[in-house]
């Protein structure tokens, strides 16, 4: 006998579909197909270039390349998860301070949505710094007497709602490490999208780390994938665990082909959603029952929070993406404040399709339904 759908189940199943019949989304870039996807691999990959064979190869050695120029590091490696790329990093760093322990944010990556790999594979300790719901301080730091290999600094911090350090305290907590004689590393699995907040080249931000992480799919989208970079020594021992993690597939291309292709398509275009972003967070300003974490947005992203019945505001969503084929949200989630519910907005093309207008009378129908 087959399960019974649940409710839950049912609901999740019919959202799937609308979304799929859905020709706007307010969310990312949108829904991408399978061949769409794959086309443009087609178009970005060059006649006379030949397939790396696992992990060796000019289109490959060339990207890693690139990526290590472009965050001004020595060399860089690419990987198939974060999640690998962030687990070498800290073993290696572990490995050569002699200690097991690093420090991090309440809501780190590594933390929250790995099943804490790094301790099961590796026999690593978090050490938890600050408030869930702060971004780290200088004096948070100052509050660790304990040892640590390496400091991680998630730019910009996601569950934060995007938010990022000023530059003066991170250049202050990345230089607290060393008198730890630690090692800073930066989670930048978004990393692009913080660029226009600074106001300063990717290598000047990574200067500040010893190594950094980057992802190719989230924001860039790739198909998946991230690279690692720091020093050549450091990556070359990268490259040893990243074979012991079981990530030098006998091909790597069309992940590499997919990074590459959306590094030249979209790198240029977060100023541009960070600009988008700051005009969405202003729409959105304008609606009784709304507010908007931080506000206004440091990135491409926020935290968007409506007052109200949680079920009649996610049908009144359904119903606008059923009935005008614009996707806006899919579901809420609980926040801290009773009533009020909360999803994650990230700006991509899909943003370009609505007017500022259209956006908040949107929402305005949306927290209407739950009051």
């Amino acid at each position: 006998m087959y399960p019974v759908e649940t409710a839950a189940e049912a609901r999740e199943r019919e959202r799937r579909e609308v979304a799929r019949a859905c020709e706007r989304f307010l969310q990312g870039d949108g829904l991408i197909r399978p061949r769409q996807a794959l086309a443009t691999l087609v178009e970005e990959v060059g006649e006379d270039e030949d397939a790396d064979f696992y992990g060796e190869g000019e289109l490959i050695a060339s990207f890693e390349h690139e990526i290590a120029g472009l965050l001004g590091k020595e060399a860089a490696i690419f990987l198939p998860s974060g999640t690998m790329a962030q687990q070498i990093a800290l073993r290696i760093w572990s490995e050569r301070t002699g200690c097991v322990t690093f420090a991090c944010h309440a809501t780190c990556h590594l933390e929250e949505s790995e099943e804490k790999g790094y301790a099961w594979l590796h026999s690593l300790h978090a050490k938890p710094v600050g408030n869930a719901r702060t971004l780290i301080t200088l004096d948070d730091l100052r509050q660790v007497r304990e040892p640590i290999a390496a400091l991680v600094l998630e730019l910009p911090q996601r569950h934060l709602g995007g938010q990022l350090p000023a530059w003066e305290e991170l250049t202050r907590q990345t230089a607290w490490t060393r008198t730890k004689h630690a090692y800073a590393h930066m989670d930048g699995a978004r990393l692009w999208e913080s660029a226009p907040f600074y106001d300063r080249a990717y290598a000047e931000i990574a200067a500040l780390f010893d190594s950094v992480y980057v992802s190719f799919y989230k924001g860039i989208g790739g198909l998946a994938g991230a690279a690692l970079a720091g020093p050549a020594d450091f990556i070359a021992e990268a490259g040893i665990w990243r074979r012991r993690h079981g990530g030098t597939l006998i091909h790597l291309y069309p992940y590499v082909l997919a990074a590459r292709a959306g590094l030249r398509r979209k790198l240029h275009r977060f100023p541009h959603y960070h600009q988008r972003a700051l005009a969405v967070a202003a729409a959105l300003r304008g609606v009784p029952g709304v507010a908007i974490k931080p506000d206004p947005p440091q990135t491409h992203m926020m935290h968007v929070y409506l007052r109200g019945d949680r079920a009649r505001m996610e049908d009144a969503a359904l119903a606008i993406a059923r009935e005008e084929k614009a996707m806006l949200l899919r579901r809420l989630s609980p926040s801290d404040v009773p009533d009020t519910w909360m999803f994650e907005l990230a700006i991509g093309d899909g943003a370009d399709t609505f007017s500022d207008e259209e956006i908040a009378a949107y929402f305005r129908r949306i927290v209407e339904a739950g009051a």
